[in-house]
């Protein structure tokens, strides 16, 4: 028996429980992302801390998908675990997500293709209090309108057993993938910069062994480096600062950037 609803956990922590501040602050920090990039991603690699300091990065890649409403009707969505424990990928129980913004529902096929996988596990309590799903909702719900959703909270599992669940709902142009993941944690300024750097080289080179230090979604992050490899994507930097660029004092910063995957290289000069 499926639940209807989770509703928002972290509504007026990491973002304004307030419908109308909420859509009014989405709808800011993406007007102000000066120039969108050209490229039509198959795939973002999106930040997830309060949006005050977050929020600037991961707009710069969401505005990359004002063009996508009406063609993207499911986002596959996975972030790491911070609070609960789990082995594997899992799923929720529930029908639906809620965030001040409305309700986006659960994709019954999605969950359906990957339900035999042996990675995949079903557990609400992992669901329950987990940010690094909820907070890219509110920026999916701007850009894209209406979309069905298949959340994966990633724990213990290696990068191909996530691409393999990837390659199960890769779909065609009708399905975003979207993966969860800050990066560096609690470095001085000027460290940070230089790891975060390091880190979003191994990305653009499709490299799938960034570990925790570098990013706290290395697991869905490598899996999904893996899958763009099988499908022939390219990587795109698209935004790369820290806290201490946006909301935070520079001694100890926390690493944020936005990544698009897409089937076109680099524009050549």
């Amino acid at each position: 028996m499926k639940h209807n609803l989770r509703p928002a956990a972290v509504a007026g922590m990491f973002y304004p429980a307030s419908a109308a501040d909420l859509a009014s602050d989405v709808s800011q920090l993406l007007a102000d992302v000066v120039q969108p990039s050209p490229w039509r991603p198959k795939a973002i690699i999106a930040p997830h801390a309060g949006y005050a300091y977050s929020g600037p990065i991961a707009a710069s890649v969401y505005a990359m998908l004002a063009g996508l409403c009406g063609t993207v009707r499911r986002v596959v969505l996975l972030g790491p675990t911070h609070r609960v424990a789990v082995a594997g990928l899992a799923l929720p129980a529930w029908e639906a997500f809620a965030t001040p913004l409305g309700s986006v529902p659960i994709d019954a096929q999605a969950v359906t293709a990957i339900a035999d996988l042996p990675q995949v596990v079903v557990s609400d309590e992992v669901h329950a209090l987990e940010h690094s799903l909820e907070v890219q909702l509110p920026f999916l719900q701007t850009v894209l309108g209406e979309f069905s959703l298949l959340p994966l909270a990633v724990g213990n599992a290696s990068p191909a057993a996530v691409a393999d669940v990837l390659e199960r709902v890769w779909g065609g142009d009708e399905t975003l993938i979207v993966v969860s993941s800050d990066l560096s944690h609690y470095l001085p300024y000027a460290l940070a910069q230089q790891a975060d750097d390091r880190t979003a080289q191994h990305i653009l080179a499709l490299d799938p062994h960034i570990d925790h230090q570098q990013a706290c979604g290395a697991t869905p992050v490598n899996g999904l480096l893996l899958a763009a490899r099988r499908h022939g994507l390219y990587a795109h930097l698209i935004d790369l600062r820290n806290s201490g660029d946006t909301a935070g004092d520079r001694s100890r910063v926390v690493g944020y950037g936005a990544f698009a995957f897409a089937a076109e290289p680099d524009h050549v000069q």
